[in-house]
């Protein structure tokens, strides 16, 4: 099954692409847990190299609460993207409501060694509505 990419966002070249599902059977809603899969694209489109160096997430529940989630790479690695590459990884984020949000950026070092933050775009977590 080809996944479908609902959220995109160019910094300078890069492309950041995100799909999300919610898992209705990883999440245990009678306890107030809900969860959701993302898997992210992130596509090379300057001319020249960069690497992920770190990640800054901005999670939101559906209280408004806000999560910082800051670390080096992505789910343990850091990418070298060569121009025209592209990586893709998967990952998942619990709630404790059924509806919240996510966004934030990654930083990655150019060939120069400057730095450059690039956007994830913003996506919603939305667990459907179940019928009692």
């Amino acid at each position: 099954m080809k996944e479908l990419f609902q959220h995109a966002a160019i910094t300078e070249g890069i492309t950041v692409r995100v799909a999300v599902s919610f898992l209705p059977d990883q999440s245990q809603i009678e306890v107030g847990k809900w969860f959701w899969v993302y898997h992210i694209r992130i596509e090379n489109g300057s001319d020249e190299a960069m690497q992920l160096l770190t990640r800054h997430w901005k999670i939101t529940d559906g209280r408004g609460m806000v999560n910082y989630v800051e670390g080096d790479g992505v789910v343990g690695e850091q990418p070298l993207l060569l121009p025209g590459q592209s990586h893709d990884y998967v990952s998942g984020c619990p709630l404790g409501t059924p509806h919240g949000s996510m966004a934030g950026h990654y930083t990655f070092l150019r060939g120069d060694d400057s730095l450059l933050a690039v956007a994830i775009p913003f996506f919603p977590l939305a667990a459907p509505a179940t019928a009692d």
